[in-house]
């Protein structure tokens, strides 16, 4: 889940395919689904022809929304209810569709249609192309998990406490498999398992196909963190609202090894290379060597005085890894140097510390004049 700030939509590449401040013109790849693909690595080779187009859209409301794209055009929602479809190239609104209730969930798009949750606890099938609506399905509660699509079956969460799977031709209910408590978290699909997260603590993995639990593995707390997972290595990589970030097992859920970071992970990792990335509520963002959880670096912007929490996703783009704070800044990192811009807070921090220089000498100096 992205952090709730009322970002114009040149930070909603945060969510999807990033450069500060900017999109991709034609050039650039499809970014379909909420991390890239059905695995959430969150990973994309950066285009040889990449040029970045600058412009700004606004919608008057908060974008929680990660952003998908798709020929030329970017599709989010927005807490005012509206879903978007914007032009990539000059930023003009290509049309927009209103539903019942605000939208924190990220679309996905498979096969030339459109699927988004909301919060009048709909899903909803939209033509891309115009916005017409297709059909849509109405669950027992609010839609803030964001949709994955694998072989014409649409998967999510509710927070009915529901992890649903959805006939992506007609919109009839496949299968439904009930957890403990709500569901926030993305589902991720890696050889035929359904993996998720529940506000009950667990993470799910589920046959794909029926739905039937192949395993759960108790975090301890709330995971709203969505899976992400490396097939080559059997790993899944996910958060806590305990500050628990762990590496299971995709066959069994054992648990390879985990970390404590003191605050609550809601940031899905990104994998790049040898390392995943992952933001904190502590105001941290983590690069760990994601086969022995060593801790490669930790970027603080803050410097501790001014930390707010990275509760959205980063995006691993080549070599380098973006991601948006609750502060307000996209950040650009290069992980394999362990470097970043100065952040702004260092000149707050420095010009606080001149402020203290000064009124501690003033005050000294009244103290000798007195004497």
């Amino acid at each position: 889940m992205i952090g709730k700030k009322n970002f114009a939509i040149g930070l909603i590449l945060l969510g999807s395919l990033a450069l500060p401040l900017s999109f991709a013109p034609a050039a650039a790849a499809d970014w379909p689904i909420f991390q890239q693909n059905l695995n959430h690595t969150g990973f994309i080779v950066q285009p040889a022809n990449f040029t970045p187009s600058i412009w700004n859209f606004n919608v008057g409301a908060a974008i929680n929304s990660s952003a998908a794209i798709l020929d030329e055009t970017i599709f989010f929602g927005s807490t005012n209810g509206n879903i978007y479809a914007v032009n990539l190239e000059n930023g003009s609104k290509v049309w927009q569709y209103n539903t019942g209730g605000g939208i924190d969930s990220s679309p996905s798009i498979t096969n030339r249609t459109l699927y988004i949750g909301s919060m009048d606890d709909y899903l909803y099938s939209l033509n891309p192309s115009t916005g017409g609506l297709l059909w849509k399905y109405k669950t027992g509660g609010s839609i803030e998990s964001s949709t994955t699509e694998d072989s014409g079956i649409v998967y999510f969460g509710s927070d009915d406490g529901n992890i649903y799977a959805i006939n992506t031709t007609d919109g009839n209910l496949v299968w439904n498999y009930k957890t403990g408590d709500a569901v926030k978290s993305s589902p991720a699909i890696y050889n035929g398992t359904m993996y998720v997260g529940s506000d009950d603590g667990n993470v799910y993995a589920l046959n794909s196909t029926t739905g039937s639990k192949i395993w759960e593995y108790y975090m301890g707390s709330q995971v709203e963190s969505s899976p992400t997972i490396d097939g080559n290595y059997y790993n899944l990589y996910v958060g806590s609202d305990n500050g628990q970030f762990s590496c299971l097992d995709t066959r069994t859920g054992e648990n390879k090894w985990s970390i404590q970071t003191g605050a609550a992970i809601i940031s899905t990792a990104a994998i790049s290379g040898n390392r995943t990335v992952f933001g904190c509520n502590n105001g941290n963002v983590y690069i760990l060597n994601k086969y022995s959880s060593d801790i490669d670096w930790t970027f603080d912007p803050g410097y501790y005085l001014f930390n707010t929490p990275f509760s959205s996703s980063p995006v691993a783009y080549g070599n380098m890894t973006y991601i948006g704070g609750n502060d307000g800044y996209l950040y650009a990192l290069n992980i394999d140097k362990q470097t970043s811009a100065t952040s702004i807070f260092l000149y707050y921090e420095a010009a606080i510390a001149v402020l203290v220089i000064v009124a501690l000498i003033t005050i000294r100096r009244i103290r000798n004049q007195r004497k």
